[in-house]
């Protein structure tokens, strides 16, 4: 909630279009966690603003993680950003799993 209004504005645009089966021209694959994780990018007043999603799950799209990148490092993504996009997919999995196997019982 943070973010500058332009960017939460671009962000929740992507994340609808998510919602409703399409993917956002902005949208591109976040590297490292395979098919269906996506991030979404945007730049502003000089600050580069991420987005980390999945469409993994039928029905259902998991925002991971949003962040101002801040890595001292060119372009590369920080590791405690990547390890958390990591730890939230994993439970993500485990929360829809949960979610699914209650509604079949």
């Amino acid at each position: 909630m943070a973010f500058p209004a332009p960017v939460k504005d671009h962000i929740g645009t992507a994340l609808s279009v998510a919602q409703f089966g399409g993917k956002h021209p902005s949208a591109k694959p976040w590297k490292g966690q395979g098919p269906g994780v996506l991030e979404v990018v945007e730049d502003y007043d000089r600050a580069t603003y991420r987005a980390v999603y999945t469409v993994r799950f039928e029905g259902a799209v998991y925002v991971l993680h949003a962040f101002q990148k801040k890595s001292p490092r060119g372009i590369r993504t920080s590791r405690p950003d990547v390890e958390l996009v990591a730890e939230r997919l994993r439970l993500a999995q485990r929360a829809y799993e949960a979610r699914h196997d209650k509604a079949e019982e």
